[in-house]
């Protein structure tokens, strides 16, 4: 594996979350490589490959979150590993409830700047029905 800059780290997580909050799946698919495991929970199967990862991201954020709003900070990189604290708030739909996340992930990179291995940690709060403007 290739090293990774802490620049690159950060260019890389600000396309994870603008992807996130355009609920753009093609653009979360171009940000891993061919065979990417995807760990959304440490106690999970990992999805393997862009088009599970694709799936995933269409199902979720493209379908049934709105208002996304993605906040990170990377915090350290270690050859071609990444590691970033982050934040989401939207709101879920239909239900209208306005869901809060905090973070934790790691990303692998190749040598082409994809992302080969993603782990993620968070917790969830979920509050009733809100109105958006």
């Amino acid at each position: 594996m290739a090293e990774i800059s802490m620049d690159e780290f950060r260019e890389w997580l600000d396309a994870y979350g603008a992807a996130w909050q355009d609920g753009d799946a093609q653009a979360a698919h171009n940000l891993f490589t061919d065979d990417a495991e995807y760990y959304e929970t440490p106690f999970g199967n990992p999805m393997v490959g862009r088009d599970a990862i694709r799936r995933y991201w269409s199902e979720g954020a493209g379908e049934s979150q709105e208002g996304v709003r993605f906040l990170h900070q990377a915090i350290a990189v270690l050859e071609s590993k990444g590691f970033a604290q982050w934040q989401a708030t939207f709101v879920r739909i239909p239900s209208g409830n306005h869901v809060e996340l905090d973070g934790f992930l790691m990303a692998e990179f190749d040598g082409a700047g994809k992302c080969s291995v993603f782990r993620e940690w968070w917790h969830r709060r979920e509050e009733g029905s809100i109105e958006v403007a």
